[in-house]
């Protein structure tokens, strides 16, 4: 029943994963397009509060029953998605998307070589490190020093990210979590927006395509994520996602013209095969810690 599961699911499942990542780099570029109209911080805002609209209309999360504790949780998680989401697009001001996308997979990737704790998961380390080297193509003074600090807190927070969503999927059911802390995090993003956006928010159009943002780079991959998830193994879905840097950088050229040079694109593939060793090395630990001692 099992392989039957396996073998019938599968192939959908990766389609998933593969349609979100589309759509989430799809959706960064065309906020991108908007942000000299309501700048990146405006864009956060926008993305946050309509992400927020949609979740709530599809979880109707329950307030009572959750502890202090718990709804700590949420305050912390809805913290980490304002901060992740404003420094990702404060970094794609001024970065190419696809360069963006590959110094932010360093937060999980690091969390997986921690969490490994393998001697081998080092040598991921190192090859991750040389592809972040390449991606200065040759020079890192042609990337903007503020545009890779801003993405290197991308990154960071990334990895709180995941502890933080670990820790609100255990006190709360099914998307109420997720939920829940995105209304806080569009709550923290709204003086920052309302600033950096001003009259712009007044243009139907402009909050149109800010809700299409939301829906392209949050609702629709995280439904598919929860799909593909429940078909998938979890590291075979960690492998697929590590794939965003190529999608990011294909979006990047398609949409936004960013050509990159070809030792860019190395160091792109770099990061992308130390995140799949990573994780293989990190669920091959896990297996390992599972197995009976004879």
């Amino acid at each position: 029943m099992r392989a039957a599961t396996s073998r019938g699911g599968a192939s959908p499942a990766v389609l998933l994963v593969i349609a979100g990542l589309a759509c989430q780099e799809v959706g960064a570029s065309l906020a991108v397009l908007l942000f000299p109209q309501v700048g990146p911080l405006g864009m956060v805002m926008l993305r946050l509060v309509f992400s927020a609209f949609v979740l709530l209309l599809i979880a109707r999360p329950r307030l009572r029953g959750h502890s202090g504790s718990d709804w700590s949780g949420v305050v912390l998680f809805g913290l980490v998605l304002a901060v992740m989401n404003g420094l990702f697009y404060l970094a794609l001001e001024r970065l190419p998307l696809g360069v963006t996308v590959t110094i932010e997979v360093l937060g999980p990737l690091v969390l997986s070589i921690v969490a490994s704790r393998r001697a081998s998961a080092w040598l991921w380390a190192l090859l991750a490190l040389v592809g972040v080297v390449a991606l200065g193509g040759g020079g890192w003074d042609r990337l903007d020093p503020l545009g890779v600090l801003f993405a290197l807190g991308a990154a960071a927070s990334w990895a709180f990210y995941i502890l933080a969503s670990a820790r609100v999927g255990r006190a709360f059911p099914k998307l109420d979590g997720l939920a829940l802390a995105m209304v806080i995090g569009a709550i923290l993003a709204l003086p920052f927006g309302i600033t950096d956006a001003g009259a712009a928010l007044l243009r139907i159009d402009l909050v149109a395509l800010g809700a299409a943002v939301a829906l392209l780079s949050s609702t629709i991959p995280y439904a598919f994520e929860l799909i593909a998830l429940r078909r998938l193994p979890a590291a075979a879905f960690a492998i697929l996602m590590s794939l965003a840097p190529a999608t990011a950088a294909l979006a990047g050229f398609i949409f936004l013209g960013q050509h990159m040079t070809w030792i860019e694109l190395v160091g792109i593939g770099l990061v992308i095969a130390a995140s799949i060793g990573a994780v293989r090395s990190s669920a091959r630990a896990a297996r390992e810690t599972a197995e009976p001692v004879a």
